[in-house]
C-alpha cells in the first residue's frame, strides 16, 4: 500500500463500574500536578479491572508503554508524554486488537443512521457525504449495508456536540478528544459523537471528518482499538489522504471476522 500514514483516533464506551483508585506512594521525582495528570490519563485508557487493581502506577505506565511499542520504563518520560497530548478517540485503549469475549455485533446486516446535527465547518452536503464514505468503508469489505433516515430511531445516530452533551462522557474542548461511538448492545448502541469544538474539514488541514468518522464507526460495529500504527483502528490521530484513503488489511480482516467477507455477488 505504499508510505502512508494513517488514522488513530477514535471513541467512548462505558465500562463495567470499576474499583477506585488504590492509594500509592507518589515517585519521589513527579510533582503532584504530574502524577495527577498521568493518573487522569490511565483511568481513563487504561482503567482499572479487577486484575489490574494491584499494579503501581510505575506497572500502569509500563502497561501503557507496551501497548503503544514504547521504551517501557515505567516513567513519564518525553516519548510518553508526547503520545499522551495528541489528539485520539475517547474511548478506552484496554484490551488491544483482540477480540474478546465482550466483543459485541450487531444481529443483522442491514443498518439505518440518522444525523441528528451539524457542524458548522462544513457545509450539510459535506458532513452528508463524509458520513456516507465513512460507513462506506466498512460495508465495501464487509455484508452490512446502511440506509440513511430523517425519521424514527436509527440503529446509529449521529451528532456533534460540545462539552457535556447528556451521555456521561463530555468532551473536553479543543485539540484532545475529537469523538466516541458505543459498541453495538450498550447504551446508546452504535451512536457516534464528534466534538464541534474541534475544526472539522473535507482536506489536508485541520481535522479530516471523514478519516475521524471511519475510525467511530469501527467501533459502532464492534471493533476496539489497535495498537498498530498503522491501524484505522490505532487510537490516535494522524492525517491521511481521504481519496486514497483503503482499510489496512488489519482492520479488514478484524471486521471480516465479525460479519464475514463481502457477498462475491455483490
Amino acid at each position: 500500500m505504499g508510505t502512508m500514514h494513517y488514522l488513530l483516533l477514535c471513541a467512548v464506551i462505558f465500562l463495567p463500574e470499576t474499583p477506585a483508585f488504590p492509594i500509592q506512594p507518589r515517585p519521589e521525582s513527579w510533582s503532584s500536578i504530574d502524577l495527577e495528570r498521568i493518573k487522569g490519563y490511565l483511568d481513563t485508557f487504561f482503567p482499572i479491572l479487577a486484575e489490574t487493581q494491584h499494579l503501581s502506577i510505575e506497572e500502569r505506565i509500563k502497561e501503557m508503554q507496551k501497548f503503544f511499542h514504547l521504551t517501557v520504563t515505567g516513567k513519564l518520560d518525553k516519548e510518553t508524554e508526547e503520545i499522551m497530548t495528541m489528539p485520539r478517540c475517547g474511548m478506552p485503549d484496554e484490551g488491544g486488537h483482540q477480540t474478546s469475549p465482550e466483543t459485541r455485533k450487531w444481529e443483522k446486516t442491514h443498518l439505518t443512521y440518522k444525523i441528528l446535527s451539524y457542524t458548522q465547518d462544513l457545509p450539510r452536503k459535506k458532513v452528508d457525504d463524509a458520513i456516507r464514505r465513512a460507513l462506506m468503508v466498512w460495508s465495501d469489505v464487509t455484508p452490512l449495508q446502511f440506509r440513511r433516515v430523517d425519521s424514527g430511531r436509527a440503529d446509529i445516530e449521529i451528532r456533534f456536540a460540545r462539552r457535556a452533551h447528556g451521555d456521561g462522557s463530555p468532551f473536553d474542548g479543543r485539540g484532545k478528544i475529537l469523538a466516541h461511538a458505543f459498541l453495538p448492545g450498550k447504551r446508546r448502541s452504535g451512536d457516534a459523537h464528534f466534538d464541534d469544538d474541534e475544526k472539522w474539514s473535507d482536506v489536508n488541514q485541520d481535522i479530516n471528518l471523514f478519516l475521524v468518522a471511519a475510525h467511530e464507526f469501527g467501533h459502532s460495529l464492534g471493533l476496539t482499538h489497535s495498537s498498530d500504527r498503522g491501524s484505522l483502528m490505532y487510537p490516535y490521530y494522524s492525517y491521511q489522504n481521504p481519496k486514497t484513503f483503503t482499510l489496512p488489511e488489519e482492520d479488514k480482516r478484524r471486521i471480516q471476522k465479525l460479519y464475514g467477507k463481502k457477498p462475491s455477488n455483490s
